[in-house]
């Protein structure tokens, strides 16, 4: 309950930096603290978190007092209840990552986000093998380029009524396509290295952004190159690959991992290119990723 000099919000948060956070309610920001009780039970507040906070009326800050429940959470990048991910990936400078984008679609399905897949840079080189690869699958993909704006419109309309993160690896564009659409946002963006052909990180902190008019929010996250797998049961990781799922009732063995069996119908498909060779070399590598994880 709040003290006499108190008075309590309910809001989102949409940053965190240092400690603090900066929870939306209403037209009002207030600058926030969680309770060392958080700590103590082992609990974070994450962007994108509803709370309630008690307020100190004569300087405005706060603490945060209770997190709502979450409908999902992902741990890199720290945000809560996403419901899409904007998975950017560059069809050149820097060469696609297939598996990191794999891993990321892997972690949204796990999460019940819905994935996005936004082929960037599309004004340097094409991208019809990337677009088929995951259109294909049925998941949404767009063409797109921050330099020409080819499509950001298009863009713009699927983030509408969804909370939005974009993740991808350093150097794709991430922060050029924020810019885009968030025209007086001007976040830092960054060159790619000739010698290494990777981005630096430009982006300091996670953040909620509202869009105007559409009802969607976008958070923008550190850019990152890595993502770990390892908590997934490595006999269900074949449903967040679901180009496999028709297969998998077909396959020789019952408990067959669709790594290397004779008699796997996943791996009969690979090979007719029914399902793509590199969604299935995505898929083995982060099998052999959570069975590593299991040795230690």
């Amino acid at each position: 309950m709040p003290e006499k000099n108190q008075f309590e919000i309910q809001g989102k948060i949409f940053k965190g930096i240092g400690g603090f956070y900066y929870v939306k309610a209403g037209n009002f920001i207030y600058e926030c603290r969680a309770r060392g009780r958080f700590r103590k039970d082992g609990i974070t507040p994450l962007v994108g978190d509803e709370v309630n906070c008690l307020i100190d009326k004569t300087s405005n800050t706060g603490m945060i007092s209770n997190i709502m429940s979450r409908t999902n959470s992902l741990i890199r990048p720290p945000v809560a209840n996403v419901t899409q991910i904007a998975i950017v990936v560059s069809v050149t400078n820097p060469k696609p990552n297939l598996k990191t984008v794999d891993k990321l679609i892997s972690s949204a399905i796990y999460a019940n986000i819905k994935p996005l897949i936004c082929i960037n840079k599309t004004d340097l080189q094409n991208g019809e093998n990337l677009f088929e690869i995951y259109s294909k699958i049925g998941f949404k993909t767009l063409y797109i380029s921050a330099e020409s704006k080819e499509n950001i419109d298009m863009l713009i309309e699927k983030l509408s009524g969804e909370v939005t993160v974009f993740a991808g690896n350093s150097g794709v564009g991430k922060s050029s396509l924020l810019n885009c659409i968030l025209k007086d946002a001007n976040l830092e963006t960054g060159t790619v290295s000739s010698k290494i052909e990777r981005g630096r990180h430009t982006t300091r902190h996670s953040e909620l952004i509202p869009l105007d008019n559409n009802g969607g929010y976008i958070i923008d996250t550190p850019g990152f190159s890595s993502f770990s797998v390892s908590g997934f049961d490595e006999h269900e990781l074949y449903k967040l690959f679901p180009e496999f799922i028709e297969y998998s009732d077909n396959c020789r063995f019952a408990d067959c991992s669709h790594t290397v069996e004779q008699g796997c119908s996943v791996l009969e498909a690979v090979e007719t290119g029914e399902i793509s060779k590199s969604r299935h070399e995505s898929y083995v590598e982060q099998y052999k990723e959570i069975l590593d994880s299991k040795t230690f």
